[in-house]
Protein backbone atom coordinates (compact mmCIF):
# COMPACT_ATOMS: atom_id res chain seq x y z
CA UNK A 1 0.00 0.00 0.00
CA UNK A 2 2.80 2.23 1.29
CA UNK A 3 4.78 1.09 -2.27
CA UNK A 4 1.15 1.95 -4.42
CA UNK A 5 0.75 5.72 -2.69
CA UNK A 6 4.15 6.67 -3.36
CA UNK A 7 4.07 5.61 -7.25
CA UNK A 8 0.83 7.37 -7.39
CA UNK A 9 2.09 10.69 -6.21
CA UNK A 10 4.88 10.22 -8.35
CA UNK A 11 2.53 9.93 -11.34
CA UNK A 12 0.45 12.93 -10.08
CA UNK A 13 3.89 15.05 -10.04
CA UNK A 14 5.29 14.24 -13.04
CA UNK A 15 1.55 14.77 -15.04
CA UNK A 16 1.71 18.12 -13.17
CA UNK A 17 5.28 19.26 -14.35
CA UNK A 18 4.29 18.39 -18.02
CA UNK A 19 3.25 22.16 -18.16
CA UNK A 20 5.91 23.74 -15.75
CA UNK A 21 8.56 23.84 -18.51
CA UNK A 22 7.41 26.44 -20.96
CA UNK A 23 7.31 28.52 -17.60
CA UNK A 24 10.65 28.14 -16.46
CA UNK A 25 11.49 31.82 -17.40
CA UNK A 26 9.02 33.68 -16.95
CA UNK A 27 9.74 37.94 -16.79
CA UNK A 28 11.17 38.86 -13.13
CA UNK A 29 7.89 40.95 -11.66
CA UNK A 30 10.99 43.38 -10.42
CA UNK A 31 11.69 44.28 -14.00
CA UNK A 32 8.94 46.76 -13.66
CA UNK A 33 11.64 48.36 -11.28
CA UNK A 34 13.04 52.33 -11.84
CA UNK A 35 15.82 51.59 -14.25
CA UNK A 36 15.69 48.14 -14.47
CA UNK A 37 17.13 47.13 -17.81
CA UNK A 38 16.50 43.27 -18.51
CA UNK A 39 19.57 40.65 -19.24
CA UNK A 40 20.90 40.25 -23.45
CA UNK A 41 17.64 38.55 -24.77
CA UNK A 42 19.91 35.47 -26.16
CA UNK A 43 21.15 35.77 -22.69
CA UNK A 44 20.37 33.05 -20.30
CA UNK A 45 19.57 36.06 -18.13
CA UNK A 46 16.93 37.80 -19.96
CA UNK A 47 14.29 37.01 -17.62
CA UNK A 48 15.59 39.37 -14.84
CA UNK A 49 17.64 42.97 -14.71
CA UNK A 50 20.92 43.59 -15.86
CA UNK A 51 21.01 46.37 -14.55
CA UNK A 52 19.36 49.15 -13.38
CA UNK A 53 21.48 52.12 -14.69
CA UNK A 54 24.66 51.88 -12.99
CA UNK A 55 26.28 48.72 -13.78
CA UNK A 56 29.32 49.85 -12.18
CA UNK A 57 27.98 51.81 -9.06
CA UNK A 58 26.09 48.16 -8.30
CA UNK A 59 28.83 45.98 -9.05
CA UNK A 60 30.85 48.35 -6.34
CA UNK A 61 28.05 48.80 -3.88
CA UNK A 62 27.97 44.56 -3.75
CA UNK A 63 31.58 44.65 -2.65
CA UNK A 64 32.16 47.25 -0.57
CA UNK A 65 28.60 47.90 1.36
CA UNK A 66 25.32 46.36 0.53
CA UNK A 67 23.39 45.24 -2.78
CA UNK A 68 20.50 42.78 -3.68
CA UNK A 69 20.23 41.01 -7.33
CA UNK A 70 17.45 39.15 -8.14
CA UNK A 71 17.90 35.48 -9.15
CA UNK A 72 14.37 34.69 -9.57
CA UNK A 73 15.27 32.92 -12.47
CA UNK A 74 16.47 29.69 -10.88
CA UNK A 75 15.32 26.65 -11.08
CA UNK A 76 14.52 25.64 -7.25
CA UNK A 77 13.02 22.09 -6.54
CA UNK A 78 12.46 19.72 -3.53
CA UNK A 79 13.65 16.64 -2.15
CA UNK A 80 11.06 15.14 0.80
CA UNK A 81 11.27 11.93 2.22
CA UNK A 82 13.29 9.70 5.20
CA UNK A 83 16.15 8.80 2.27
CA UNK A 84 16.58 12.11 0.80
CA UNK A 85 20.49 12.63 1.56
CA UNK A 86 21.24 9.14 2.20
CA UNK A 87 19.84 8.14 -1.81
CA UNK A 88 21.29 12.05 -3.50
CA UNK A 89 24.31 10.93 -1.81
CA UNK A 90 24.63 7.69 -3.56
CA UNK A 91 24.33 9.38 -7.27
CA UNK A 92 26.25 12.74 -6.92
CA UNK A 93 29.58 13.89 -6.01
CA UNK A 94 29.23 15.65 -2.92
CA UNK A 95 29.40 13.64 0.73
CA UNK A 96 25.70 14.48 2.13
CA UNK A 97 24.84 11.43 3.41
CA UNK A 98 25.22 13.43 7.16
CA UNK A 99 24.71 17.07 5.86
CA UNK A 100 22.30 17.66 9.30
CA UNK A 101 19.77 20.37 9.27
CA UNK A 102 20.35 23.80 8.29
CA UNK A 103 23.02 22.82 6.57
CA UNK A 104 23.97 23.50 2.53
CA UNK A 105 26.60 22.11 0.13
CA UNK A 106 27.34 22.64 -3.68
CA UNK A 107 26.98 19.05 -5.88
CA UNK A 108 27.37 17.59 -9.08
CA UNK A 109 25.89 15.28 -11.64
CA UNK A 110 28.26 13.37 -13.64
CA UNK A 111 28.24 11.37 -16.62
CA UNK A 112 29.44 7.61 -16.58
CA UNK A 113 32.70 9.73 -18.20
CA UNK A 114 33.00 12.10 -15.40
CA UNK A 115 32.01 14.96 -17.75
CA UNK A 116 29.79 17.64 -15.58
CA UNK A 117 25.88 17.80 -16.35
CA UNK A 118 24.38 19.49 -13.33
CA UNK A 119 26.12 21.78 -10.66
CA UNK A 120 23.62 22.83 -8.16
CA UNK A 121 23.30 23.68 -4.51
CA UNK A 122 21.43 22.13 -1.71
CA UNK A 123 20.06 23.06 1.59
CA UNK A 124 18.20 20.49 4.42
CA UNK A 125 15.44 22.62 6.04
CA UNK A 126 13.08 20.86 8.68
CA UNK A 127 12.94 17.86 6.32
CA UNK A 128 12.84 19.03 3.39
CA UNK A 129 15.90 19.49 1.12
CA UNK A 130 15.62 22.02 -1.20
CA UNK A 131 17.89 22.67 -4.65
CA UNK A 132 18.41 25.59 -6.97
CA UNK A 133 19.92 25.42 -10.50
CA UNK A 134 20.31 27.28 -13.66
CA UNK A 135 16.64 27.76 -14.93
CA UNK A 136 17.41 26.29 -18.41
CA UNK A 137 18.84 23.11 -17.14
CA UNK A 138 16.52 22.58 -13.79
CA UNK A 139 13.61 20.33 -15.85
CA UNK A 140 16.30 17.97 -16.84
CA UNK A 141 17.95 17.63 -12.99
CA UNK A 142 14.46 16.93 -11.96
CA UNK A 143 13.96 14.91 -14.65
CA UNK A 144 17.45 12.50 -13.68
CA UNK A 145 16.47 12.78 -9.95
CA UNK A 146 12.85 10.93 -10.48
CA UNK A 147 14.26 8.61 -12.87
CA UNK A 148 17.21 7.35 -9.99
CA UNK A 149 14.44 7.03 -7.01
CA UNK A 150 13.39 3.50 -7.51
CA UNK A 151 12.45 2.71 -4.52
CA UNK A 152 14.02 5.09 -2.05
CA UNK A 153 11.96 7.27 0.42
CA UNK A 154 13.17 10.20 -1.81
CA UNK A 155 10.49 12.64 -3.66
CA UNK A 156 11.75 14.90 -6.01
CA UNK A 157 9.31 17.79 -7.37
CA UNK A 158 9.96 21.20 -8.67
CA UNK A 159 8.84 23.97 -6.56
CA UNK A 160 7.43 27.02 -9.32
CA UNK A 161 6.09 28.66 -5.92
CA UNK A 162 9.43 29.17 -4.59
CA UNK A 163 12.29 31.71 -6.23
CA UNK A 164 15.03 33.52 -5.00
CA UNK A 165 16.54 36.60 -4.75
CA UNK A 166 20.70 37.12 -3.33
CA UNK A 167 21.90 39.88 -0.50
CA UNK A 168 25.85 40.87 -1.29
CA UNK A 169 28.10 42.88 0.76
CA UNK A 170 30.08 43.36 4.00
CA UNK A 171 27.02 45.34 5.39
CA UNK A 172 24.54 42.84 4.68
CA UNK A 173 24.45 42.42 8.62
CA UNK A 174 23.07 45.82 9.29
CA UNK A 175 20.71 45.26 6.17
CA UNK A 176 19.66 42.04 8.22
CA UNK A 177 19.06 43.58 11.02
CA UNK A 178 16.68 46.36 9.43
CA UNK A 179 14.72 44.13 7.39
CA UNK A 180 14.30 41.98 10.61
CA UNK A 181 15.93 38.85 9.67
CA UNK A 182 18.40 39.01 12.77
CA UNK A 183 21.77 37.22 12.91
CA UNK A 184 23.47 35.72 9.66
CA UNK A 185 24.59 32.23 9.94
CA UNK A 186 28.24 30.91 8.57
CA UNK A 187 29.60 29.73 5.12
CA UNK A 188 26.81 26.83 4.35
CA UNK A 189 24.70 27.45 7.02
CA UNK A 190 20.97 28.46 6.62
CA UNK A 191 18.14 29.87 9.18
CA UNK A 192 14.34 30.22 8.22
CA UNK A 193 12.90 33.51 7.56
CA UNK A 194 9.56 35.22 8.34
CA UNK A 195 6.74 34.01 6.45
CA UNK A 196 8.65 31.38 5.06
CA UNK A 197 11.46 30.66 2.77
CA UNK A 198 14.78 30.30 4.29
CA UNK A 199 18.50 32.20 4.03
CA UNK A 200 21.70 30.55 3.42
CA UNK A 201 25.27 31.99 3.20
CA UNK A 202 27.59 31.38 0.67
CA UNK A 203 31.41 31.79 0.20
CA UNK A 204 31.22 33.22 -3.32
CA UNK A 205 30.99 35.41 -5.80
CA UNK A 206 31.91 37.13 -2.46
CA UNK A 207 33.22 36.63 1.11
CA UNK A 208 29.55 37.99 2.32
CA UNK A 209 27.35 36.49 0.03
CA UNK A 210 23.72 34.97 0.92
CA UNK A 211 20.78 34.11 -0.46
CA UNK A 212 17.31 34.12 -0.01
CA UNK A 213 15.22 31.58 -1.06
CA UNK A 214 11.47 33.11 -0.59
CA UNK A 215 7.91 32.09 -1.49
CA UNK A 216 7.27 33.65 -5.17
CA UNK A 217 4.14 35.63 -4.23
CA UNK A 218 6.17 37.40 -1.66
CA UNK A 219 9.37 37.97 -3.71
CA UNK A 220 8.73 41.91 -4.60
CA UNK A 221 8.03 42.72 -0.68
CA UNK A 222 11.51 40.99 0.41
CA UNK A 223 13.17 42.92 -2.43
CA UNK A 224 10.96 46.12 -1.00
CA UNK A 225 12.34 45.22 2.20
CA UNK A 226 15.90 44.71 2.04
CA UNK A 227 16.08 47.95 -0.53
CA UNK A 228 14.26 49.90 1.96
CA UNK A 229 16.93 48.78 4.58
CA UNK A 230 19.72 50.08 2.53
CA UNK A 231 20.25 47.52 0.20
CA UNK A 232 21.14 48.74 -3.33
CA UNK A 233 19.17 47.74 -5.83
CA UNK A 234 21.99 45.79 -8.24
CA UNK A 235 21.45 43.97 -11.60
CA UNK A 236 23.13 40.15 -12.43
CA UNK A 237 25.92 42.27 -14.23
CA UNK A 238 27.09 42.52 -10.81
CA UNK A 239 26.63 39.42 -9.38
CA UNK A 240 28.38 37.93 -12.41
CA UNK A 241 31.44 40.25 -12.71
CA UNK A 242 31.94 39.44 -8.84
CA UNK A 243 31.35 35.93 -10.03
CA UNK A 244 34.02 35.85 -12.42
CA UNK A 245 36.62 37.78 -10.45
CA UNK A 246 36.39 35.15 -7.57
CA UNK A 247 37.00 32.46 -10.31
CA UNK A 248 33.48 30.53 -9.73
CA UNK A 249 32.59 28.98 -13.39
CA UNK A 250 28.91 29.01 -14.18
CA UNK A 251 27.90 25.68 -15.96
CA UNK A 252 26.84 26.07 -19.46
CA UNK A 253 29.03 29.19 -19.93
CA UNK A 254 32.18 28.66 -18.57
CA UNK A 255 31.78 24.77 -18.86
CA UNK A 256 30.85 22.63 -22.34
CA UNK A 257 30.22 18.98 -22.90
CA UNK A 258 33.82 18.01 -22.32
CA UNK A 259 34.02 19.63 -18.54
CA UNK A 260 35.30 17.41 -16.08
CA UNK A 261 35.55 18.76 -12.13
CA UNK A 262 39.12 19.37 -12.02
CA UNK A 263 39.23 21.65 -15.37
CA UNK A 264 36.01 23.91 -13.14
CA UNK A 265 37.85 23.72 -9.72
CA UNK A 266 35.08 21.89 -8.54
CA UNK A 267 37.17 19.06 -6.71
CA UNK A 268 36.41 19.67 -2.71
CA UNK A 269 34.16 18.94 0.09
CA UNK A 270 31.65 21.20 2.08
CA UNK A 271 34.63 22.45 4.29
CA UNK A 272 37.11 22.98 0.99
CA UNK A 273 33.85 24.92 -0.20
CA UNK A 274 33.96 22.26 -3.66
CA UNK A 275 31.43 20.48 -5.14
CA UNK A 276 33.00 16.68 -4.90
CA UNK A 277 34.22 14.72 -2.32
CA UNK A 278 37.22 12.97 -2.65
CA UNK A 279 36.50 10.41 0.31
CA UNK A 280 33.25 8.60 -0.49
CA UNK A 281 31.25 5.76 -1.88
CA UNK A 282 30.68 5.05 -5.53
CA UNK A 283 29.16 7.70 -7.49
CA UNK A 284 28.37 8.09 -11.41
CA UNK A 285 31.60 9.80 -12.90
CA UNK A 286 33.34 8.64 -9.90
CA UNK A 287 35.91 6.64 -11.77
CA UNK A 288 37.49 9.40 -13.89
CA UNK A 289 37.43 11.85 -10.68
CA UNK A 290 39.60 9.53 -9.04
CA UNK A 291 41.97 8.58 -11.98
CA UNK A 292 42.45 12.04 -13.10
CA UNK A 293 43.44 13.01 -8.97
CA UNK A 294 45.33 9.90 -8.44
CA UNK A 295 47.26 9.20 -11.51
CA UNK A 296 46.87 12.16 -14.12
CA UNK A 297 46.18 15.75 -14.77
CA UNK A 298 43.18 17.66 -16.34
CA UNK A 299 43.29 18.46 -19.84
CA UNK A 300 42.77 22.22 -19.12
CA UNK A 301 42.03 24.38 -16.55
CA UNK A 302 39.92 27.11 -15.59
CA UNK A 303 41.92 30.36 -15.70
CA UNK A 304 40.99 34.48 -15.16
CA UNK A 305 41.93 36.30 -18.66
CA UNK A 306 42.64 40.24 -18.76
CA UNK A 307 41.31 41.52 -22.30
CA UNK A 308 42.40 44.44 -24.14
CA UNK A 309 39.29 46.59 -24.43
CA UNK A 310 40.34 48.65 -27.22
CA UNK A 311 38.96 46.38 -29.72
CA UNK A 312 36.01 47.26 -31.79
CA UNK A 313 33.86 44.15 -31.49
CA UNK A 314 33.97 41.23 -28.67
CA UNK A 315 34.30 37.72 -28.77
CA UNK A 316 30.87 35.85 -27.08
CA UNK A 317 31.14 32.61 -24.74
CA UNK A 318 31.97 29.42 -26.18
CA UNK A 319 34.29 31.21 -28.90
CA UNK A 320 37.91 29.80 -29.14
CA UNK A 321 41.16 31.11 -27.45
CA UNK A 322 44.11 31.02 -29.82
CA UNK A 323 47.61 31.48 -29.00
CA UNK A 324 49.71 32.31 -32.36
CA UNK A 325 46.35 31.43 -34.59
CA UNK A 326 45.94 28.27 -32.96
CA UNK A 327 43.03 27.05 -30.63
CA UNK A 328 44.07 26.41 -26.88
CA UNK A 329 40.85 26.99 -25.05
CA UNK A 330 37.47 27.95 -24.97
CA UNK A 331 36.34 31.46 -23.51
CA UNK A 332 33.73 31.47 -21.38
CA UNK A 333 32.07 34.44 -18.79
CA UNK A 334 33.19 37.97 -20.63
CA UNK A 335 32.09 40.82 -18.82
CA UNK A 336 32.90 44.29 -17.47
CA UNK A 337 34.44 44.64 -13.83
CA UNK A 338 34.35 47.79 -12.18
CA UNK A 339 38.16 47.68 -11.22
CA UNK A 340 39.89 44.88 -13.44
CA UNK A 341 38.11 46.31 -16.54
CA UNK A 342 37.35 43.60 -19.34
CA UNK A 343 37.67 39.92 -17.50
CA UNK A 344 36.73 36.57 -18.71
CA UNK A 345 37.01 33.06 -17.63
CA UNK A 346 38.56 30.69 -19.75
CA UNK A 347 39.21 26.69 -20.40
CA UNK A 348 42.66 26.35 -21.49
CA UNK A 349 45.33 24.09 -22.17
CA UNK A 350 47.12 22.57 -19.46
CA UNK A 351 50.38 22.74 -21.74
CA UNK A 352 49.68 26.62 -22.01
CA UNK A 353 52.43 29.00 -20.28
CA UNK A 354 51.22 31.68 -17.63
CA UNK A 355 52.56 34.84 -19.91
CA UNK A 356 51.20 33.34 -23.27
CA UNK A 357 49.96 35.62 -25.45
CA UNK A 358 46.80 35.22 -26.40
CA UNK A 359 43.37 36.42 -28.76
CA UNK A 360 39.96 35.73 -27.66
CA UNK A 361 38.08 37.28 -31.50
CA UNK A 362 39.35 40.49 -31.90
CA UNK A 363 40.42 41.17 -28.58
CA UNK A 364 44.01 40.47 -26.93
CA UNK A 365 43.96 38.75 -24.01
CA UNK A 366 46.83 37.44 -20.93
CA UNK A 367 46.12 35.21 -18.15
CA UNK A 368 46.13 36.54 -14.54
CA UNK A 369 48.62 34.46 -12.90
CA UNK A 370 47.40 34.49 -9.91
CA UNK A 371 44.60 32.36 -11.28
CA UNK A 372 46.88 29.82 -12.12
CA UNK A 373 46.09 26.47 -9.80
CA UNK A 374 49.06 24.41 -8.35
CA UNK A 375 50.28 21.84 -10.98
CA UNK A 376 53.10 20.35 -8.98
CA UNK A 377 51.20 18.41 -5.86
CA UNK A 378 51.77 15.06 -5.33
CA UNK A 379 49.28 12.66 -6.63
CA UNK A 380 48.86 9.65 -4.16
CA UNK A 381 48.35 7.00 -6.86
CA UNK A 382 51.66 8.25 -8.55
CA UNK A 383 53.42 8.29 -5.42
CA UNK A 384 52.54 4.83 -5.24
CA UNK A 385 53.38 3.50 -8.50
CA UNK A 386 56.85 5.03 -8.12
CA UNK A 387 57.25 3.24 -4.71
CA UNK A 388 56.36 -0.46 -6.10
CA UNK A 389 58.90 0.45 -9.20
CA UNK A 390 61.13 0.95 -6.18
CA UNK A 391 61.98 4.70 -6.98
Amino acid sequence: MVIDDIAERRRTRRTAYSGYVSVVHPPSPLLTAPGAVPGPPESPDAAVAWHYGDPFGEQRAAAERAAVVDRSHRFVLTITGAERLTWLHTISSQHVAQLGDRRSAENLDLDLNGRVQHHFVLTDLDGTLWIDTEGERGPELLNFLQKMVFWADADPEAAPDHTMLSLLGPKAQQIADAAGIGPLPSTYAAIALPGGGFLRRMPWPTEDSFDLVVPRDRLAEWWSRLTDAGAAPAGLWAFEALRVAALRPRLGLDTDDRTIPHEARWIGGVTERGAVHLDKGCYRGQETVARVHNLGKPPRRLVLLHLDGSADSRPVTGDPITAGGRPVGRLGTLVDHYEYGPIALALIKRAVPADAKLEAGPMAAAIDPDSLPPDDEPQAGRMAVERLRGR
